[in-house]
């Protein structure tokens, strides 16, 4: 549909036609006989209103959107078709490691290439708009949205966040098998004050610009075509009513000229923030600050006819937002094709590439964080390596694929069990899960469903006894434990990050009759893992790694495949150091002389994390040599080209994630240690030294100075390159 005309159709649209367009509500307003009665009563809505809905949220499956699509446009004044939206966060069928995980890989290319194939999926089932990626910026692992982050750092975070927007939508949202990507959320819901999910976030606007915003600016420099506003009060505004935020920085400084959307009910909840007094002031504040869609409540609906009417909300507002839904509706090709790519035959059924893919990307997700020659595990075909019990809750667990997987079937998901049985490796094992991950008699309440473990104490201890005494008989032993999959996402903050006390509790008793142990550790965020660290010889952290998790899991156990992933979030010593992250500040009192009690320090824990950003080691080593600068000034028209010799000094091939941080020695303000400005994942074969080279421009340099200035100042800087956050090879130069 041409300009010209969607502005006809604007036109010939009544107030309240208009106003439907920006309500979203959920497929349970629509059946088969036309609309159902009993949602309307809850929303306090009428049919008339039902009837110009301009969005569905969460109803999937070609057939079924194909049908309420025909029956809608059938009702709908001037046939205008709905937009089909969902929450595919790491995939829709085919399930790829959380977010969190993502980040780990260190990889945008395969990034971009996971939310290709989850688009392609999700497009065939009659979706056209993804909630994702999701580009907060996390520190502080108590909150259990951080497994929907890619992590700590606002480099990583900003090309992965335009890496998953150009997956999801290719050159155009109208194209073939893709969706629209939605930013979200809008902005710094990554930071609330004790973790705590929905609360108050405390930023400067220093930090908000240089740390919190960036990843946004990326995706929507990526053209994503909607922004989800954020649940949280940022300077004690909540964000949904924040006119500065979604007009001026999103809108004006940003260029977005696509649709607002509002988290669920996030409008509404204007009231229970204390900052409208009603519904009909929460929908003033919602439109006023540009919000196009209010997510599933009756706000708008209900309340923006009589704003009008009164001349408190002009109707260009409304105009300005009916018109930003149709033309998104037109870019995604709703008016000449409502169905898009909705496809009965493909729908639901598993596609063996994208399984396949997904069990070779999984491994680039998984962190080694420790071995002691234990990993890969030798069979017979390489070198006897006697008997190894398989023990843990997560060997038959198929909840692997993290608590937003909201169409993913189970029946799909292969376990470490299924996979080691079908495997049949040459070695002598046992199979003793020894828990469940739930404790015995444990209930739980998840975001999607009931959780019930109806194993009693007995039953429990039972299981345990079996376990322990597998493993007194075995060489070695791999233990599978980790976070209940509920314990993570939307609303699982935890005061305690740790991993179950009665999986602890198995873990302490197979530690006292084996030494030998291998923790494979699945969780949606970084845990404290003292103790595990302590008596395991190997540790490794895959996250939730989706579908294939099994197959992944064994491969790299195997040495099939190696864990090439590094911590996109550092792992905390403790709880009590969250948040925890590289990026810090020095102070005035750095912790440089343990000796001396007036520093910035702990009394009874190091300063820094158990494992830090960046971290990761593989199944062969590295060694680093002749970091060289081309020149020891660098100028905007000048750049400075950074080159270093890898040398994969081990005995298989590897890939080698090689970062390079800028610490400015000098600033207007207070600097940080350092910061990641650039990486490359490389493959570099046994006894190989490759040269890796970068460039570092004035742009990488930029910062908001004293007055709040985006500027590059001039002074001493020093690079460093490395495997890690704590990358020692070092150069300085001068702008």
């Amino acid at each position: 549909m041409t300009e010209e005309k969607l502005k006809e159709l604007l036109s010939s649209m009544t107030v309240e036609e208009k106003i439907g367009q920006l309500v979203q509500l959920t497929g349970d307003f629509f059946i088969d006989e036309g609309i159902a009665t009993g949602p309307m009563e809850w929303l306090s809505i009428n049919e008339d209103q039902v009837k110009c809905t301009g969005s569905i949220l969460s109803t999937v499956g070609a057939k079924k959107l194909k049908d309420l699509q025909d029956r809608y446009m059938a009702i709908n004044p001037h046939h205008i078709p709905l937009i089909f939206m969902a929450d595919v966060i790491n995939g829709y069928r085919t399930v790829f490691p959380i977010p969190l995980g993502q980040g780990c890989t260190f990889n945008p290319e395969l990034v971009e290439e996971m939310a290709s194939v989850a688009a392609k999926e999700s497009a065939r089932a009659g979706i056209h708009v993804t909630f994702s990626p999701m580009v907060d910026l996390v520190r502080d692992a108590r909150w259990g949205r951080v497994m929907e982050s890619t992590g700590e750092d606002v480099y990583l975070n900003a090309r992965m966040s335009s890496a998953a927007v150009k997956g999801y939508q290719g050159s155009s949202i109208g194209d073939k098998d893709k969706i629209s990507a939605c930013i979200k959320h809008f902005a710094a819901y990554g930071a609330p004050v004790a973790g705590r999910d929905y609360n108050q976030v405390e930023l400067s606007e220093r930090t908000l610009k240089e740390e919190y915003l960036p990843a946004y600016k990326a995706g929507v420099d990526a053209g994503a075509r909607m922004v989800m506003t954020s649940f949280n009060t940022l300077g004690k505004l909540p964000c949904t009513a924040n006119e500065d935020l979604m007009k001026k920085t999103l809108r004006e400084e940003w260029g977005f000229d696509g649709v607002l959307i509002s988290d669920w009910a996030a409008i509404k909840e204007l009231v229970f923030h204390s900052v409208a007094e009603n519904d009909e002031e929460a929908a003033y504040l919602g439109i006023k600050a540009g919000v196009d869609i209010d997510m599933v409540t009756n706000v708008y609906i209900n309340n923006l006819k009589k704003l009008i009417d009164e001349g408190r909300v002009p109707m260009q507002w409304l105009d300005d937002c009916a018109y930003r839904v149709l033309a998104y509706k037109n870019e995604l090709g709703l008016f000449e094709n409502p169905y898009k790519d909705a496809d009965e035959d493909y729908d639901g059924k598993v596609d063996s590439e994208h399984m396949a893919f997904a069990r070779k990307a999984a491994p680039e997700s998984f962190v080694l964080l420790k071995n002691e020659g234990m990993l890969p595990i030798p069979t017979k075909a390489t070198n006897d390596c006697g008997s190894v019990a398989f023990i843990g809750p997560y060997m038959n667990e198929t909840n692997i694929c993290g608590s937003w997987t909201i169409f993913n079937n189970n029946d799909d998901n292969i376990t470490l069990e299924q996979a080691l049985k079908e495997r049949n490796p040459e070695i002598s094992y046992v199979i003793e899960p020894g828990c469940k991950t739930l404790a015995a008699g444990q209930h739980f309440v998840g975001f999607q469903s009931k959780f019930d473990n109806p194993l009693t104490e007995a039953e429990q201890e039972s299981m345990m006894e079996k376990a322990v005494k597998a493993a007194s008989e075995a060489d070695r032993v791999v233990m599978a434990i980790g976070e209940f999959n509920q314990m993570t996402g939307e609303g699982a903050s935890r005061t305690e990050i740790t991993i179950p006390e009665h999986q602890l509790e198995l873990f302490r008793r197979v530690a006292m009759v084996n030494d030998n142990i291998i923790v494979v550790n699945f969780s949606g965020r970084p845990l404290d893992i003292r103790e595990i660290n302590k008596k395991a010889k190997a540790i490794l952290q895959v996250w939730y790694p989706g579908t294939v998790a099994g197959y992944a899991v064994m491969d790299v156990l195997f040495g099939d495949a190696a864990p090439s992933g590094r911590l996109s979030m550092s792992f905390p010593y403790n709880v009590g150091q969250v948040p925890v992250y590289y990026s810090e500040l020095h102070t005035g009192r750095y912790a440089e002389d343990p000796e001396n009690r007036f520093t910035s320090k702990y009394m009874d824990a190091p300063n820094d994390p158990l494992f830090v950003f960046g971290y990761g080691l593989d199944y062969t080593d590295y060694e680093y040599s002749n970091l060289r600068i081309s020149s020891n000034t660098i100028s905007e028209n000048s750049p400075i080209k950074v080159s270093v010799d890898v040398k994969n000094v081990g005995w298989r091939d590897g890939k080698e994630v090689v970062q390079l941080y800028i610490q400015d020695m000098v600033g207007s303000v207070a600097r940080p240690l350092r910061q990641l400005k650039a990486f490359d994942k490389v493959d570099i074969k046994a006894g190989e030294t490759k040269t890796i080279d970068f460039t570092i421009t004035t742009d990488m340099l930029k910062f908001y100075d004293v007055n709040m200035n985006y500027v590059a100042e001039p002074g001493e800087f020093k690079v460093y390159v490395g495997r890690d956050s704590k990358a020692s090879l070092c150069e300085s130069f001068r702008l």
